[in-house]
């Protein structure tokens, strides 16, 4: 069986739902007045923009004001970071956040080292789980924010925000997390998580790009990353983008537990399948502690980049959690952080799926891939090794 193309790789972006696009079409020609425009123009495009706030608001447990819209996940978790620490620098200078999270927020932790902040960043048991005890030591008098991602975008570790919720809230710290992977993927409710700030994102979920979403709790001490005319309850200026932001609601509206118990189904196919190969491992936690649509695996002896070459000629989207610069091989910070070598952080390869793949579709990356591992593995010592683990067994 030859497919014309399978795309595993939902955890770097999503096809756009047709139902996604055909409710922006006509912000894009009919509906194209600014919502700041007090004329019958701009009143509908504020129309829109409220009903679809709205609904993001609901999805969460939140108020409609709490929801501040954004260019996507990368503009809110900096905002968060530095949003927080500037506006409350009076009270302390201690961020604390781990060492599994997005580049986003680690550049921008690290951006706050230089202007004086003391930033923590907590490790993860082999399953990329954060120790909630040693939270709880890490939190000083001087912690202002602790943020931690809700569903890890390789692993696909989830954490437990209400666990983490009761701590924060005890010793009064913000809490924020990162929820572009398991937005709509796993419930999310702010009050009973105890979040005072959610990062959320629209391309993950089957909308557009270029769009997300800030939920921030009244009351929030924070300063604005984007100053002009005070749009968005002056928490973000800018123009909104009506068309985007009326794709992410409809993405959202759109999403249900039956994907979600479709994906999962396909997902848990795929790893049984996979793990079938000699000498491969699976990286992350199983079962519901994972996010129904991740699988991140090590092959043993083979270089991710590599493999995920040979995957696309056989029209198979992957994402490599590794790349080779300069003849050095580089894990990925995730992966290492978990207690993998950089060797076998440069052997491990995602697959990350959607609601649109099919059973078809794994079927024929299980027909494909023990092939693609045997050919890379030719000749090597992890084939021996493998040929004798396979005889024994």
């Amino acid at each position: 069986m030859r497919l014309k193309e399978v795309y595993l790789d939902s955890g770097a972006s999503t096809i756009v739902d047709p139902k996604v696009l055909k409710v922006m079409g006509p912000y894009f020609g009919k509906v194209y007045g600014n919502a700041s425009s007090l004329h019958r123009f701009g009143q509908q495009a504020k129309e829109a923009l409220e009903k679809s706030r709205s609904t993001i608001a609901k999805s969460i447990g939140a108020k409609t004001d709490e929801v501040v819209f954004t260019s996507g996940g990368t503009e809110s978790n900096n905002f968060t970071l530095k949003g927080i620490a500037w506006a409350n620098k009076s009270k302390g200078n201690h961020i604390i956040t781990t060492k599994i999270e997005h580049p986003c927020i680690l550049e921008s932790a690290k951006w706050l080292e230089t202007q004086g902040f003391k930033v923590t960043y907590l490790g993860v048991d082999k399953e990329g789980f954060v120790n909630l005890k040693e939270l709880e030591k890490a939190i000083t008098k001087r912690t202002l924010l602790v943020s931690v991602i809700h569903g890890n975008n390789e692993t696909g570790t989830i954490q437990d925000l209400e666990a983490i919720g009761k701590i924060c809230k005890k010793h009064k710290v913000y809490f924020h997390t990162d929820a572009c992977q398991s937005y709509t993927k796993v419930d999310i409710d702010v009050k009973k998580m105890k979040l005072d700030l959610v990062t959320l994102n629209s391309h993950k979920i089957h909308g557009p790009k270029g769009v997300g979403a800030l939920y921030i709790k009244s009351g929030t001490r924070i300063t604005p990353l984007m100053h002009g005319g005070g749009h968005e309850f002056n928490e973000r200026s800018g123009t909104e983008n009506i068309s985007g932001i009326v794709g992410f609601a409809e993405a959202v509206r759109v999403a249900n537990k039956k994907h979600v118990k479709h994906i999962k189904s396909l997902r848990d196919k795929l790893i049984k399948g996979v793990l079938t190969i000699p000498g491969v491992k699976l990286n992350g936690p199983e079962g519901n502690q994972r996010l129904c649509n991740n699988a991140n695996f090590l092959f043993k002896g083979v270089n991710a980049g590599v493999l995920g070459n040979y995957l696309n000629v056989k029209s198979i989207a992957s994402s490599a959690g590794s790349a080779c610069s300069a003849g050095q091989e580089k894990g990925s910070h995730v992966l290492k952080a978990l207690g993998l070598s950089n060797q076998d952080a440069a052997s491990s390869i995602r697959l990350s799926l959607s609601r649109f793949n099919t059973q078809e579709e794994i079927d024929y990356v299980l027909q494909t891939l023990p092939g693609l591992v045997r050919k890379l593995r030719k000749g090597s010592w992890i084939e021996k090794v493998v040929n004798k683990i396979v005889l024994r067994e």
